[in-house]
């Protein structure tokens, strides 16, 4: 009897043709459908996810303000393993459905296995950090010794027990890379529950809990990153037909993968570290107006986190759309991707900024705000939030860009946006009015700059790619 060992014919083998099948959804779907059906899930899960630092802060800021400034000063570190994190899966994200559409069954394996190597590298790194470098962390930025201790506590158990970051973005970047996007957001939902749960019993010893003050805000949110990253391997193991993970995979790892998966994810690393460190440099900015002021731009840094949660949803869904399409050579339906994402993300960035525009009060109120606090936070908070609109659109012009391999358009935008804009712009202005608030003007300067940049480079880009296809 004849055996046909070609896939595309009918008797291939069943698992493989159902699994042929249902990729192909990716390049046959209605691109505003599949748009939908691949970025909603990840928004709404995306929008979850930020609560895990707002709620922190909003229980936090109930034992203290200078506890809030320990939590607020600690973002950068956390941004840090997110970066890391993120980056990498975002880097999967776009290699693995390059690899499917092309038929690289065997690579797509090698990338999956290759990601859990790099988590595990990435924990060792942060457990290290965790217990040398929190104390002198907060040593080199104040002397004020309740935020020096309250934020060693939070920090080191943050960064400890940091397993659940790692591989819980890991894990669900694969599930959102080959189709899975509701299984994404359920597990990164579960998560964040327990995170919203925990927080209060945990900090303030309700019931049988322990009273642990911001070390259970610490305890809370690392528990619900483990949980979240349980769930997201559970389901690439059980349901995620298009990738088989092994132990010698992951032993051996493939220094070629490792490569791909950077060269599309360093871009986002550079993104979210660069962003953190200028977080830290201009909060030494700030320190010299006063520890409130830092307290403020920790707060602003976590509500926009919070409404750019919806853009990275939306690269989330449609970064796999992009890959497996250019891979396909299905341009029309790259560039209608871009559009779609594109309008979507400016339509609700307009909306959040009316919303943060118009209640300011309750927005700072859900943080305890001294009267200190309410009289920075509302001249920050309203300036600031112009830039909502400018960044997403940067975070989805770069997020193309980089999934279309122009990552050195993508690295370049991040870096200035990141880190140069951004830490210049508040030197430049502390220096010109040595005025609080004028300060917050350079936040949407710098957004509104690197707009400007990305969206000259983004038209550069489609021109070459039209003129080559």
């Amino acid at each position: 009897m004849k055996r046909c060992y070609n896939l595309r014919c009918s008797g291939g083998n069943p698992l493989e043709n159902r699994n042929r099948e249902k990729q192909n959804k990716l390049g046959t779907m209605p691109v505003g459908k599949l748009l939908v059906s691949m970025a909603v899930p990840m928004m709404l899960s995306f929008f979850i996810q930020a609560l895990y630092n707002i709620v922190d802060s909003m229980f936090v800021a109930r034992i203290s303000e200078n506890a809030l400034t320990a939590v607020s000063l600690a973002f950068p570190m956390q941004q840090i393993m997110n970066a890391i994190g993120i980056g990498t899966g975002v880097g999967i994200s776009a290699c693995i459905p390059r690899a499917i559409a092309r038929n690289k069954k065997e690579h797509a394996d090698s990338l999956a296995c290759t990601g859990v190597f790099l988590c595990l590298v990435y924990c060792a790194v942060f457990i290290l950090l965790g217990v040398t470098f929190t104390h002198k962390f907060y040593t080199i930025q104040t002397d004020i010794p309740e935020i020096v201790e309250s934020g060693t506590k939070y920090l080191s158990i943050v960064w400890i027990i940091c397993a659940g970051a790692f591989f819980g973005n890991f894990f669900e970047k694969m599930l959102t890379a080959t189709g899975n996007a509701a299984q994404a957001m359920i597990a990164q939902a579960g998560g964040a529950v327990f995170n919203i749960i925990f927080d209060p019993l945990l900090i303030f010893g309700i019931g049988p809990f322990p009273k642990m003050g911001i070390s259970g805000a610490a305890l809370a949110t690392v528990m619900g990153q483990v949980l979240a990253a349980g769930l997201a391997c559970m389901f690439n193991l059980k349901k995620n037909e298009w990738i088989r993970f092994s132990v010698q995979g992951v032993m051996h790892p493939s220094f070629s993968s490792a490569k791909e998966i950077y060269s599309i994810g360093f871009p986002s690393m550079i993104t979210m570290g660069l962003s953190s460190m200028s977080s830290f440099f201009i909060n030494q900015i700030l320190l010299s107006y006063s520890t409130t002021a830092a307290a403020v731009y920790g707060i602003w840094l976590k509500l926009q986190n919070f409404c750019f949660m919806p853009a990275f949803g939306m690269n989330n869904g449609m970064v796999p759309i992009l890959s497996y399409n250019y891979g396909a050579g299905r341009f029309d339906r790259v560039f209608g991707t871009i559009r779609y994402a594109l309008c979507t993300i400016l339509a609700l960035m307009a909306v959040l900024t009316c919303v943060f525009e118009l209640n300011p009060h309750t927005l700072l109120n859900m943080f305890n705000a001294s009267e200190t606090l309410m009289g920075i936070g509302l001249t920050a908070i309203r300036t600031c939030v112009i830039a909502l609109v400018f960044g997403g659109a940067c975070v989805i012009l770069t997020s193309a860009m980089q999934a279309l391999n122009h990552a050195r358009y993508t690295l370049a935008v991040n870096v200035l946006r990141g880190f140069a804009l951004p830490v210049i712009s508040f030197r430049l202005l502390s220096a010109l009015f040595h005025d609080l608030n004028r300060l917050w003007i350079a936040v949407p300067l710098a957004d509104f700059t690197a707009c400007i940049i990305s969206v000259f480079l983004y038209l550069k880009m489609k021109k070459d790619l039209s003129a080559g296809h």
